[in-house]
């Protein structure tokens, strides 16, 4: 994650071994936190989106997709699991698999041909398919925190390498 230079420009509040961690006090921080990254982003690239309804997963994946170029409306594809976007500097495979129920699920909809693609992939609740995540892939997680405000959000970048 280091290598590509995202950190040294967002509002970074802490940093552990391959885990950065943030801090947005608006849905305009949030949204060009998720911006920047969108810029950064490079082909073959995976980041697993975790967070409680209502965090602001969708807004920082409208962001990601700003930042990739993407003019057009972005919204969760709750219902439909995977919407693709082909119009920005390279595709972005947007997954929502909240209502999956099963790997066959994400099987039928050819999640493999999206993750070791061309573009990068986007999983809203992602931990909800871990087992179907590659080795390598950047874990994002969202959170509230009330007493610090209704806009803030901790947001956790983190590096994920198995086997």
């Amino acid at each position: 994650m280091k290598q590509n230079g995202f950190w040294e420009e967002g509002k970074q509040v802490e940093e552990a071994q391959d885990k950065f961690i943030f801090e947005t006090k608006s849905c305009e921080e949030t949204f060009a936190l998720g911006e920047m990254l969108g810029r950064k982003a490079s082909p073959g690239q995976i980041y697993a989106l975790i967070g409680d309804l209502g965090t602001g997963k969708t807004l920082f994946t409208q962001g990601v997709a700003r930042g990739l170029g993407i003019k057009g409306p972005v919204n969760s594809p709750t219902f439909t699991v995977l919407q693709v976007y082909d119009d920005g500097r390279i595709p972005f495979y947007h997954f929502d698999v909240y209502r999956i129920e099963n790997a066959e699920e994400m099987e039928e909809i050819g999640y493999e041909d999206c993750f070791y693609g061309q573009g990068i992939c986007l999983i809203e609740w992602a931990d909800l398919i871990e087992e179907l995540l590659p080795e390598s892939y950047v874990r994002i997680t969202i959170e509230k925190d009330l007493e610090k405000g209704f806009d803030y959000r901790k947001i956790i970048m983190e590096e994920i390498t198995e086997g």
